[in-house]
Order: structure tokens, then C-alpha cells, then sequence
């Protein structure tokens, strides 16, 4: 059960955490900083990598997996020649906050919401957790919307970091990982482009599974590379599930009903982008 709560509370955290990288106010706190936003990777980089510090490119790549190192490289370190952690920092709640009242009449009314949120994140288990670890380590805000999202950000790099340990479990590579999940139908391959992987990689990946025997000819998942897939989601559930334990199916549910006007309004605002490469509900985990 604590899997499948796991799975349920991050369809509803994870867009509500990637309100950051869309949102107009997000764009206009990043060029007032100074970065280039004809394109949302400069900011998004600057906004996610932060909490960790002037991280450079090996650590980046490590962290984020399956972003071409290459494409990290082009942006990381030079991102801190435009500002540095603590500014960005600074910013990103600036930008949140700008984002959230854009969306909402008020943003009051947040509070229990906010002590929910924050009491699973304290709970969770930070072992191998860089991006967790590190977004639990700044000062909550004062603010109760602002303290909602950064525990809900959290939680979701605690996921996304146990997700990482479940693929290297499974013996895909960052450039595989994306490909196995293209496969069993999760996105459309040219969704991930934006990883920066080029066409060479792809297909050298491609052709990898195939030898593997978990992607045919065509490069459609097998049953094995099926069964691949779904070993690795239920194993980042499993990962996942332990603040949820922690916070209990009452406490878990009354966070969702807390957070669900939120969460529609970001939904209805058109701000995410309808081409996701997340796969929500593509994989099909047999009870």
C-alpha cells in the first residue's frame, strides 16, 4: 500500500513543483539575474542545482542522470558567472511566491498544508539523496505557501533520487534510461530531446536493449523490457514510500485534499507543457 500512496502523492506534488520552471514570473526573476531565457534551460539549471551549491558539471550529471553530459556542460559551471547560489536561491523563492499568487486568489489558508508537507519531508531518509538532502538543508520560509513548496520540492527530488538508484539497479544508463522509457510508450522519443543526447547516442542506446533483448527491431519494448520498466517504478515507489509511511494514509490524504485547489489551478493554467516526459500513469504496476 505504501508504494501506491507513494505514486498517488507524487502525480499530484510533481507539477506543483514544476510550476517553477514554466511560470512567467519564474523567467522574469531569471533575467533580472541576468540569464538568457530564449531558452528555459539556463534558469532551469540555475533554480534546480542551487540547493547544492556551485556544483559543477560532474556533479550536475550525477545527480540529474539522465541529461546528456554533454548538455550539462554547456550551461554548468558557467550559470554561477551570472549569479551566484545564494542570489538564485534568493530568487526562486521570489519566483514561487510570484508564481503561486499569480495562480490562486490568495494564497492564504496554506498553513496545515505546509506543517503536513514539511513533517513528511523531516521524516524522509536522506541516505543517497543529494537533491533531497540538499533542499532540506535550506531554512524553511516563513511564508506558508513558500514553506509548502519546498517541502513538496523535497519530496520530489527524494523520489527522483531513489528513481535514479532503481535504474542503475536495472543496469540502464542515463541515455538507456530515457530509451527504455520511450519503449513501452511512456513519450514520444522526440520529447526527450531537450535531455540534449544526439542521434548517435540514442541509437547506440537503442541498440544496447536490443542486445539485451528488452527493445525489438523497431525499438518497442519487448515484454522483458516491459517488465523492466515496471520493476524499476515499483522499486522507486518502494524507495519513495517512506515519508508517506511516515505521515500515515490519513495524514497523506488530508495533504491531498489541502493542496488539490493548487494543484488544479496549475493544471488548468496551461503553464505546464502538454508534452510531458514524465510518463504519469504510463506505467502499470500489477498489484
Amino acid at each position: 500500500m505504501s508504494g501506491s500512496l507513494a505514486r498517488g502523492m507524487w502525480h499530484q506534488i510533481e507539477p506543483i513543483h514544476a510550476a517553477l520552471y514554466f511560470g512567467p514570473e519564474a523567467f522574469a526573476e531569471a533575467a533580472r539575474l541576468g540569464y538568457d531565457v530564449t531558452s528555459r534551460w539556463p534558469s532551469y539549471f540555475a533554480w534546480r542545482t542551487a540547493p547544492l551549491g556551485a556544483a559543477g558539471a560532474g556533479l550536475v550529471a550525477a545527480t540529474y542522470y539522465s541529461f546528456s553530459p554533454a548538455m550539462i556542460a554547456a550551461h554548468v559551471p558557467g550559470i554561477w558567472d551570472v549569479a551566484g547560489p545564494g542570489e538564485v536561491l534568493d530568487a526562486r523563492l521570489r519566483a514561487v511566491d510570484g508564481t503561486l499568487r499569480g495562480l490562486l486568489p490568495s494564497v492564504t489558508g496554506m498553513r496545515e498544508a505546509a506543517e503536513l508537507a514539511v513533517r513528511a519531508a523531516e521524516s524522509a531518509d536522506l541516505g543517497h539523496r543529494p537533491l533531497a538532502a540538499a533542499n532540506l538543508d535550506l531554512p524553511w520560509p516563513d511564508q506558508p505557501h513558500l514553506a509548502l513548496w519546498q517541502a513538496l520540492t523535497v519530496l520530489r527530488e527524494h523520489r527522483g533520487d531513489g528513481h535514479l538508484t532503481a535504474l542503475q539497479v536495472a543496469g540502464l544508463d542515463p541515455c538507456e534510461a530515457l530509451v527504455s522509457f520511450a519503449a513501452i510508450g511512456a513519450a514520444p522519443a522526440a520529447n526527450f530531446e531537450g535531455r540534449g543526447w544526439s542521434g548517435e547516442e540514442w541509437a547506440a542506446a537503442r541498440e544496447r536493449l536490443a542486445g539485451r533483448g528488452l527493445v525489438d527491431a523497431g525499438g518497442t519494448a519487448t515484454e522483458a523490457g516491459h517488465a523492466l520498466r515496471e520493476q524499476v517504478e515499483r522499486q522507486t515507489d518502494e524507495l519513495a514510500a517512506g515519508p508517506w509511511r511516515a505521515l500515515g494514509e490519513a495524514g497523506a490524504g488530508r495533504l491531498s485534499e489541502l493542496i488539490r485547489p493548487l494543484l488544479g489551478a496549475i493544471v488548468g493554467s496551461g503553464l505546464l507543457p502538454k508534452a510531458s516526459t514524465l510518463g504519469i500513469g504510463a506505467v502499470r504496476i500489477p498489484a
